[in-house]
């Protein structure tokens, strides 16, 4: 036999050598291959999630933006009104309104008799119906003595059959409507008396227990006040302690242990900070419950170490070239903070604070524990006033079991969510317009 010789002995090994390598690659391509479709299918998950969550939340909240409303033929009958003929507003004002719009469907079902059947017939009607009526007369007493097509607020059971929410084909018993209920409702369709209009209660209106009367604004001026004392005290605060942190204080153990707890603050469940203020700011000092006030001081503690945070990142990304240019033209060491690098700083905290602003206005944990919880039907008008916020409105109202409350704490979301998207599109905008890149 042959035997190969020693110089073809090298080209095998280098085959076996180029063979190993080139089985080695395709593996690796494979597996760089197989990550990249596994990042691929996470990302399309997660979007896929996301879509799920953001159709779900619209779906069942858009509804909320169009109530359903009654025309009515209302008689502004002056023996009900004004008895004594003398314009007194008091009179006016205490008058029976709620008997005009009575009258009024009466009129339109003059056939319905019986106190169960008048009872059914009245409930088509918010019980707002009446306020409205009055504030039309306050308004412009020349009403008084005429007679008016007036649009009113349906009841929200109406506005549920009308949406299509109530399932006409069950049994009478098992859905909040009657069939007469029904057939009123049906013939004053056929003759263009119902329509839904924009739902303006739901943003010039505080709580009710009646959803068709419930409204966001009382919730979204607790949450107005709130953030505004957040901003107020943590803004400030947080700038002062990163500069000093960053450009004054000596680098020792207590500056470490200080850093070391700021850093653990951010990452401090948010209802520690809630019995924090329960018990300082209620129990200690006094200040009334429910208060947008305590609700600020609570959040500025929360979002504090955040934006301290952030804006030491921010002092940190200034270039050391700037400070010693600075110091090098005489500038003192509080001009060189104050006129070079803080100004350049200050997008990145703005930003830092936006965010930080967000994380508080979707906070309810912490705002629970101090009262904020209550059932609050008027509309806050200053700091001290019981005040709710718009996470714990949304809260109160998916605890509650009619349908109409599912619209409207699925708007709630909607509109909270899109506050947030808000603030974080402008901290967005701000790092893109004055960051700079050295």
């Amino acid at each position: 036999m042959n035997k190969p010789s020693d110089s073809a002995a090298p080209d095998f090994r280098n085959r076996d050598i180029k063979t190993i390598v080139n089985a080695g690659l395709k593996r690796r391509h494979a597996a760089e291959r197989r990550f990249r479709w596994y990042g691929l299918i996470a990302i399309s998950l997660g979007l896929a999630f996301v879509a799920l969550m953001f159709g779900n939340i619209i779906s069942k909240g858009y509804p909320a933006f169009w109530q359903t409303y009654v025309q009515l033929p209302i008689r502004f009958d002056p023996t009900v009104i004004d008895p004594e003929g003398h314009h007194d507003p008091k009179a006016i004002e205490s008058a029976d309104y709620a008997a005009l719009v009575r009258a009024g469907l009466r009129d339109l079902f003059p056939a319905v008799q019986g106190r169960t059947e008048l009872r059914a017939l009245y409930d088509l009607v918010s019980s707002d119906a009446a306020y409205e009526l009055r504030s039309r007369v306050i308004a412009n007493p020349a009403l008084i003595g005429t007679s008016q097509e007036v649009w009113l607020l349906a009841s929200a059971t109406v506005d549920t059959l009308v949406k299509g929410n109530i399932d006409r084909t069950l049994d009478e018993t098992e859905r909040p409507i009657k069939d007469n209920q029904v057939g009123w409702i049906d013939k004053l369709q056929a003759s263009g008396k119902i329509e839904k209009q924009f739902n303006t209660i739901l943003f010039t209106g505080g709580d009710s227990r009646e959803p068709e009367q419930a409204g966001i604004r009382g919730a979204l001026m607790g949450s107005f006040y709130t953030l505004l004392i957040t901003f107020l005290l943590s803004f400030p605060m947080g700038v002062a302690t990163a500069v000093y942190l960053e450009e004054f204080a000596p680098k020792n153990r207590w500056t470490d242990l200080i850093e070391v707890n700021i850093n653990n603050l951010a990452a401090v469940p948010s209802i520690v900070f809630g019995l924090l203020g329960l018990a300082v700011f209620i129990n200690f000092f006094g200040l009334p419950r429910s208060a947008p006030l305590v609700g600020g001081l609570v959040l500025s503690l929360m979002t504090l170490p955040v934006i301290i945070i952030a804006g030491r990142a921010a002092l940190t990304s200034v270039p050391p070239s700037i400070r010693e240019a600075a110091l090098g033209m005489g500038a003192s060491k509080l001009q060189m903070v104050g006129h070079h690098v803080l100004p350049l700083a200050m997008p990145g905290m703005l930003t830092g604070a936006i965010i930080g602003m967000a994380r508080a206005l979707g906070e309810s944990a912490p705002l629970l524990m101090i009262g904020m919880v209550a059932f609050i039907v008027d509309v806050p008008k200053g700091l001290m006033d019981p005040a709710t916020v718009l996470p714990v409105q949304i809260y109160l109202w998916a605890d509650l079991p009619e349908r109409a409350f599912v619209e409207r704490t699925s708007a709630a979301i909607m509109v909270l969510l899109a506050f947030m998207v808000l603030m974080n599109g402008l901290a967005i905008i701000l790092r893109k317009r004055f960051e700079r890149r050295w």
